[in-house]
């Protein structure tokens, strides 16, 4: 009998401790701080906190049974959060409405629960999710624990990755190898304030992007890290305000993928690294062989363009003395000499009011010249008048005197005998 009463006494005590510790506790909302700490995370304590909406008992009275979903997912005891009741029916006093109407709750939504803390203001727990306390508790590992967003459209690719300020994304070449969930694991914990995102690039094929990577192989995976350019609401906008043209630049990892590289990256990334600025936004289509082809032509090229410019750097300078006529040569030689010239005098290049003044002298020089050639009209003689030359030679008498000789030689030929 005495190991029976034991072991009894011993189950009696373990149910009324594990019934002390199952108690939730309770916020007082007269206490401002308590609830700016629940609401908002403000105390410095940096939790996540999962609230039900529990009204509290009147003196003497017996309150509503606290939810068994709520109560299941608490026991669970494995989402990252601390279960607390908050009485939603209580007025704050600064805006004169209950936390219903602050946060916007819906009360008709049983059981009443929210999210809030360091994840962010309140935020209600959709109904679909609380059938049961597993379903609830996965809804909370999904929403406070650190994972890579799955992108699958190019609206994700925006959103959670390109619009913030810094983002690693890994383009899957097929199914990760579990090295490869624990290098993403071991990321999101050392770096958290870093968005993390996968996509599967052996469906998905990334735009304006692909062609800055190293060459798409299936079965290797592809890292590469985003950081914000410009783009979005400027400090002090509200959201009326449209946003500005989104910007980034890109740092692509160019050996194999693993904890230690990505790390590296991401670690030049935030340091300030030169990051190399694209054009236009990537964006999200299905892998087909034409993308492949036309990302390929875009690689030649630019392999191509690298090739000329190391070939033409490579080149020796062209001398002066290696003028062959050409007109390139000759140009280089009137360059030459002008240089010369203006380093021998000290010429200084002239500023374009000096170009201007002198340009102003000479249109003056060309008005003048050419008023010494043009008759001017006061100058010209009346109408009948003859012109004179500056000898006061008769330009009409010398004609008529030509006439005259030329009549008295027709007259001398005429008087002529003809002998036959």
């Amino acid at each position: 009998m005495k190991p029976a009463a034991g072991v009894a006494l011993a189950l009696l005590a373990y149910y009324c401790m594990k019934g002390i510790t199952n108690e939730i506790m309770r916020v007082d909302v007269n206490d401002d701080m308590a609830l700016r700490e629940v609401f908002f995370g403000e105390g410095g304590t940096n939790k996540d906190y999962v609230a039900l909406c529990h009204t509290e008992p009147t003196d003497g009275g017996v309150g509503l049974p606290i939810s068994s979903v709520f109560q299941d997912s608490r026991d669970d005891g494995t989402a990252p959060a601390d279960y607390v009741l908050v009485d939603c029916n209580h007025v704050l006093p600064d805006s004169g409405k209950t936390i219903y109407e602050k946060f916007k709750i819906d009360k008709k939504k049983r059981p009443t629960i929210f999210v809030s803390g360091k994840v962010g203001p309140p935020k209600q727990v959709p109904q679909k999710h609380l059938k049961t306390g597993a379903m609830l508790t996965k809804l909370l590992k999904q929403m406070l624990e650190p994972h890579a967003a799955k992108i699958e459209k190019a609206k994700d690719l925006k959103e959670k990755c390109l619009n913030k300020e810094m983002c690693g994304l890994l383009l899957k070449g097929g199914k990760p190898e579990p090295f490869v969930k624990h290098a993403i694991a071991n990321l999101l914990g050392k770096y958290p304030k870093v968005q993390f995102a996968s996509v599967d690039s052996t469906v998905q094929f990334l735009t304006n992007l692909e062609e800055f990577l190293p060459e798409y192989t299936p079965g290797e995976h592809r890292f590469v890290v985003f950081k914000k350019v410009s783009g979005g609401l400027a400090a002090g906008d509200n959201e009326t305000k449209a946003e500005g043209r989104l910007k980034t630049s890109i740092l692509p990892l160019e050996g194999s993928v693993s904890f230690g590289t990505m790390n590296t990256l991401v670690n030049s990334a935030i340091n300030g690294k030169q990051m190399k600025s694209i054009p236009s936004l990537p964006n999200i289509k299905t892998r087909t062989k034409k993308l492949e082809e036309s990302e390929r032509a875009k690689r030649d090229r630019k392999k191509d363009q690298a090739r000329r410019k190391a070939k033409d750097d490579q080149k020796p300078a062209q001398t002066f003395a290696a003028n062959d006529g050409s007109k390139e040569g000759r140009k280089m030689e009137r360059d030459r000499r002008r240089a010369d010239h203006a380093k021998d005098h000290n010429v200084k290049p002239k500023t374009p009011e000096e170009i201007a003044e002198m340009e102003r002298k000479r249109r003056q020089r060309m008005e003048e010249e050419s008023a010494k050639w043009n008759i001017a009209a006061d100058d010209a003689p009346e109408e009948g008048e003859a012109v004179n030359d500056e000898d006061g030679a008769d330009y009409m008498d010398v004609d008529e005197e030509d006439d005259d000789e030329d009549e008295e030689e027709e007259d001398d030929d005429e008087e002529v005998m003809d002998l036959d």
